[in-house]
């Protein structure tokens, strides 16, 4: 072989070879994410989902890439929206903060790993068949918040022990809440107290709402879990300020904002462990043989800055309760 060509097929062999290897680069696995909110309102939170990433070596732009679906509080875009994530051909769908984006989900794969978060029980929502044993291509984290409603009324009972009227927030063409307003009933008719229900499906109806609460004399409100009134936080959070209305909101977030108290399991961490599932998953794991995830910690916060506001002294036995503080 002549000088002239051995020179050539080395010069060809080091141009193949860079471009084989980089033909040989693990292409970064797709993640779905779809949420019944807002980006804006739920960025705290997702915090907690690349925490659960991260905790099994995965983060975004990293090593895998992440597409986004907000349904903005619209439910009837959540198949849609579901659909699409279906079509990029995603590797796992993490459906968080109700069950609807799951059940859309669910509705649109049977073959896709959904990994959902939310408050209301997954098994009577027909996402799993059973929380030790999902079963099929789903699992997820469960908040219980559904199951909270008679712990928040006995938290507003400490606070206000003298209340006659509970006022409980809900919006009515959500499943969660109508189970919530079950509960509720049977809990303040064992305290021999009247419960005066408002209704709000739109921004529009919350004005409405408040205004009905304070003519109904109501002592103490509990918010149910919707994410129409995570939206809208602030402008629920001025209405309770405004009547002077002793809320507890189911969020922390709305505290933070100037609500007076919330307690719910600890949102962040619930986030966190769908992260860390989904993380779980791109390893190998299936969902089937993950149980469904139930929180540790519940958390207890308390706004004395909106005490103040609102003339209201937080007995002391519930300040030691509390897991949190806002001066």
């Amino acid at each position: 072989m002549r000088r002239r060509e051995v020179i050539a097929l080395l010069g060809g062999a080091a141009v193949s070879w860079p471009l084989a290897a980089v033909a040989q680069q693990p292409k970064k696995p797709l993640i779905g994410f779809i949420d019944r909110g807002s980006s804006a309102a739920m960025a705290g939170n997702v915090a907690g989902f690349y925490k659960g990433l991260a905790e099994n070596g995965f983060s975004e732009n990293r090593n895998l890439s992440i597409e986004y679906r907000w349904a903005e509080g619209q439910n009837d875009r959540l198949p849609a929206l579901a659909a699409e994530l279906v079509r990029l051909s995603v590797a796992v769908i993490a459906a968080t903060r109700t069950a609807a984006p799951a059940m859309a989900a669910k509705a649109a794969t049977s073959t896709i790993p959904i990994v959902f978060q939310t408050g209301s029980d997954p098994v009577k929502d027909g996402l799993v068949a059973s929380l030790n044993r999902p079963g099929g291509n789903v699992t997820g984290a469960f908040r219980l918040s559904s199951a909270l409603i008679q712990k928040r009324l006995s938290v507003m009972l400490e606070l206000a022990p003298d209340a006659k009227t509970i006022g409980l927030l809900i919006n009515p063409n959500d499943n969660i809440e109508l189970a919530q307003l079950q509960e509720m009933q049977e809990a303040v008719r064992s305290q021999g107290l009247s419960l005066y229900v408002a209704k709000a499906s739109n921004i529009r109806e919350l004005d409405d709402a408040f205004a009905a609460l304070v003519q109904a004399g109501t002592d103490v409100l509990v918010e149910g879990n919707d994410t129409l009134f995570l939206d809208r936080r602030k402008q629920i959070v001025a209405q309770t300020i405004s009547h002077r209305i002793p809320t507890l909101f189911f969020e922390r977030e709305s505290v933070v904002e100037g609500g007076l108290m919330s307690y719910d399991a600890n949102l962040a961490d619930s986030f966190r462990q769908v992260g860390v599932y989904v993380g779980r998953i791109l390893k190998g794991e299936k969902p089937a043989d993950l149980p469904v995830v139930l929180p540790t910690k519940f958390d207890l916060v308390i706004n004395l800055t909106t005490a103040r506001a609102i003339g209201l002294k937080i007995p002391p036995n519930l300040l030691a309760l509390a897991d949190e503080v806002i001066q």
